[in-house]
C-alpha cells in the first residue's frame, strides 16, 4: 500500500534495482530486470531487507541539475539577492554516495557545509515542458546533501570546484514512487529536517520555495533535455553550517526516508 519505495542494492557482484514489499511477515526486497523509470520491471526473485540492509545511492543519473538560491530564508542567510529566475548549476555524477556511505571532507579548506534538499528524480525525457505539464514527467523523490566547500564557493564564484568533489552528493535512502495508491504526492507540502549529530540545523517545508518542482522542470527542460533517471535538486532552507570528521548528517523528509552519512577525514 501507499507510494512504492525504490531502492538499489548490492546481490553477489551485481548492482540491482529493487521495490521494497511489506507482508506479515515483515519487508523484503522484490529485484527488478532495470531501472524503473527505465520501464524495469519485478522479477520472482525476492531478497530479506532490514535497517542493516547496505543502501547504494538509488540513483545513477547522465546529470545531476541543481538549483541555488531558492529558499528566501536561506538567500538572505547567505546575504544575496533575491533571484529573478532559478540559478542553476550541474554537480557529477562521480560525486554521488548512498546513505550509510562516508562523506569525505577535503584537507586544507577552511569550512565544508551540509545543504538538505529534496531531489526530483525524472521518469521521462522531457524538453521544453510546460510548468503545467511538468510533474507528469516525474518518476519520484528522494532526498540530497548538496555538500558544499564554502570557501572555495565564494573564491571561484561559479559552484563546479566547490560542490565537485568526490561523495559530495549523498542521495536516498530510497526513490518514492510520486504516483501511488496513497495519490500523487505533492512535492509542494513536504517537511525537511536536518540534524548534525542529532541537533535539528534545518526544519522548514518545501512550500517556501522560491520557485517550485513545476517551475523548475519548466525553467530547466527549457535550456537541456532531461533524461530519465536525472535528478533535480531543488534548493536548501536556511540553518546550512559547517560539518567535519566524526559528524553525523541526518536529512529527513516526510514520506521519503531519512539520508544518513557520517563525515571522514581524507584516508
Amino acid at each position: 500500500m501507499g507510494h512504492a519505495r525504490y531502492v538499489r542494492i548490492a546481490v553477489g557482484t551485481d548492482l540491482r534495482h529493487a521495490v521494497i514489499e511489506h507482508d506479515s511477515s515483515g519487508e523484503r526486497l522484490r529485484l527488478l530486470d532495470g531501472a524503473p523509470w527505465l520501464g524495469g520491471r519485478p522479477t520472482a526473485n525476492t531478497t530479506p531487507f532490514d535497517a542493516r540492509t547496505p543502501m547504494l545511492a538509488p540513483v545513477t543519473p547522465s546529470k545531476i541539475v541543481a538549483v541555488g538560491s531558492n529558499y528566501r530564508a536561506h538567500i538572505l542567510e547567505m546575504g544575496r539577492p533575491i533571484p529573478a529566475e532559478p540559478v542553476l548549476f550541474l554537480k557529477p555524477p562521480s560525486s554521488i554516495v548512498g546513505s550509510g556511505d562516508a562523506i569525505v571532507r577535503p584537507e586544507g579548506y577552511e569550512r565544508t557545509d551540509f545543504e538538505g534538499e529534496l531531489g526530483v528524480v525524472v521518469g521521462q525525457r522531457c524538453r521544453h515542458v510546460a510548468a503545467a505539464d511538468a510533474l507528469s514527467y516525474v518518476f519520484g523523490y528522494t532526498i540530497v546533501n548538496d555538500v558544499t566547500v564554502r570557501d572555495l564557493q565564494k573564491r571561484d564564484v561559479q559552484f563546479t570546484r566547490a560542490k565537485g568533489f568526490d561523495t559530495f552528493c549523498p542521495v536516498g535512502p530510497c526513490v518514492v514512487l510520486a504516483n501511488g495508491s496513497d495519490g500523487v504526492i505533492d512535492p509542494g507540502k513536504l517537511h525537511l529536517q536536518t540534524r548534525v549529530n542529532g541537533e535539528v540545523k534545518q526544519d522548514s517545508s518545501t512550500s517556501d520555495l522560491l520557485f517550485d518542482v513545476p517551475t523548475l522542470i519548466a525553467f530547466i527542460s527549457g535550456v537541456m533535455t532531461l533524461e530519465p533517471g536525472d535528478v533535480i535538486s531543488t534548493g536548501t532552507p536556511s540553518g546550512v553550517g559547517p560539518i567535519g570528521p566524526g559528524d553525523r548528517v541526518e536529512i529527513e523528509i516526510s514520506g521519503i526516508g531519512v539520508l544518513v552519512n557520517r563525515v571522514v577525514a581524507p584516508g
